[in-house]
């Protein structure tokens, strides 16, 4: 017979799994909007240029923030909470370390982070900029 503790922490696995899955799912359509909107830039531009009107702006557009409460947003405050981490300590304070979606996920935003400047690199810890 399964202990209680037992089913909790399969479930809590369980639900790991499918929360690390799920983002995931985010960034791919996250990444696929964002070459959307530069594929609508580029013709709202190309509109401009043979119109000889200035660009349109259009309202459906996301900013590229990311939002409040995001995954992407608890990086940053784990990182910021630990004044200089390494990608292995951040797995282990988001208690991703062995979920491989996780993981991933966490090195993708890492690298997004980096490019974005909101995060810098020095003497293989993450600090936030």
């Amino acid at each position: 017979m399964e202990s209680f503790a037992d089913f909790i922490q399969r479930e809590r696995e369980r639900f790991d799994g499918e929360r690390a899955q799920i983002f995931n799912q985010q960034q791919e359509l996250e990444a696929k909007l964002a070459d959307l909107n530069r594929e609508i830039s580029a013709i709202d531009a190309y509109e401009a240029v043979m119109s000889g009107k200035p660009a349109r702006a259009t309202s459906t557009r996301r900013p590229s923030t990311s939002r409040r409460g995001s995954k992407r947003e608890q990086l940053l405050e784990v990182i910021r909470a630990g004044g200089g981490l390494a990608r292995g300590e951040i797995l282990e304070k988001m208690s991703l370390k062995g979920n491989k979606s996780g993981e991933m996920y966490v090195s993708n935003a890492l690298t997004a982070l980096t490019k974005a400047n909101q995060v810098s690199r020095r003497d293989g810890k993450y600090h936030a900029a």
